[in-house]
């Protein structure tokens, strides 16, 4: 008789402990609004987890860890398996130490020592990131490398100023935006180091470039497209002009773009023309009205995530102006209230759906 209680109390904590792995059949995405930096949350159907990047630091860390951890929580996984850092700005690593206070995070990725020095990621980098990963793993990823996941294909295709040489299955043809392709001056910073993702499921293929910038973008992509088409574009740099270069974005052909932006960081008219013009695009969602864009450059309001700070009576149409060179703008309201998120959830045979949570809207590209 015990034996038999013994194997029901067994069985009853199974079911309510593995309903949610047994019944997940999609790649669901979460693009996390951290005001203008970056993090995605990636959940595969076996219930692995990667997340790439982190949101901001400073005074913002606890508030960027909580939007992440809401979607870790919305997601029904206990732990982050695998974490990639693109590169070394304060967007992208800032709340990672506050994060791994929360929650067990398993694996860390990244491209190796910065190359710009600056008294945030200096004080990160030599006394919080090693003791964040002597307690886990770290791998200095090089293009090419993969993170291994049941059932999804991950690779690396850019990390610490080096693309991929050899192109992926099914891609390698000449790339006829290289043609008119123009340089722009030099990055010398860390967003040229960052690490590139490519991430396929069944049929359905991503693309997360972190903040690679121009003159990268073209290494990748010319002269032969290494990476192929895509059906969802991660938009590299929070849409801003110094990435986003047709050789990338049109090259890609994304069925659909998602600007993780703030409202006064990125979504600039140079970027969204190239972006709004990608051959085969269907929609964009973008986390904020742009006020660097203004209505002109700005998608309809329901593709939009989050309300605008201290919203006017009227929208501008009309990119706004920064001040001269030189002068500071005001700084932004802070940005403390609820926070919601794009949901993508994936299907092998290439079948996507995202979900504004703001609004509910959702939208199925078969």
């Amino acid at each position: 008789m015990r034996l038999k209680l013994t194997a029901l109390l067994v069985a009853l904590v199974a079911a309510t402990v593995l309903p949610s792995a047994q019944a997940r059949r999609t790649l669901d995405i979460y693009v996390v609004d951290v005001e203008g930096g970056n993090a995605t949350l990636f959940v595969t159907p076996s219930g692995e987890s990667v997340l790439i990047d982190a949101g901001n630091g400073g005074p913002a860390a606890a508030r960027d860890a909580a939007r992440i951890l809401d979607a870790v929580k919305d997601a029904g996984v206990t732990q982050i398996d695998h974490h990639v850092t693109t590169h070394w700005h304060g967007d992208h690593f800032g709340a990672l130490a506050e994060l791994a206070k929360q929650i067990p995070i398993k694996a860390y990725y990244d491209h190796g020592p910065t190359i710009q020095p600056q008294p945030a990621s200096t004080e990160f980098l030599d006394t919080v990131y090693p003791a964040l990963v002597a307690r886990a793993k770290r791998t200095i990823v090089k293009p090419g490398d993969r993170i291994a996941l049941k059932g999804v294909d991950w690779r690396i295709v850019t990390s610490g100023g080096q693309v991929i040489q050899s192109s992926l299955p099914g891609a390698g043809s000449p790339n006829p935006y290289c043609a008119t392709y123009k340089p722009q001056d030099p990055d010398p910073t860390e967003n040229a180091q960052s690490v590139g993702s490519h991430i396929t499921f069944g049929r359905f293929r991503v693309v997360h470039p972190g903040d690679l910038t121009w003159n990268k973008e073209a290494e990748l992509m010319c002269p032969a497209n290494r990476l192929g088409t895509a059906d969802l574009l991660i938009v590299g740099h929070h849409g801003q002009p110094v990435s986003n270069s047709q050789v990338m974005v049109h090259a890609l052909r994304p069925r659909v773009s998602i600007i993780n932006n703030g409202t006064r960081k990125g979504g600039q008219p140079d970027a969204m023309k190239i972006i709004l013009n990608s051959p085969g695009l269907e929609d964009v969602w973008q986390s904020h009205f742009s006020l660097l864009g203004g209505q002109e450059y700005t998608v309809p309001g329901m593709f939009i995530g989050n309300l605008f700070d201290e919203q006017p009576d009227a929208m501008p149409v009309a990119a706004w102006t920064p001040p001269p060179q030189g002068q500071q703008a005001p700084p932004p309201p802070a940005h403390n209230g609820r926070a919601y998120w794009f949901k993508v959830s994936a299907q092998q045979d290439g079948t996507f759906t995202v979900t504004n949570a703001r609004n509910g809207l959702t939208k199925t590209y078969r």
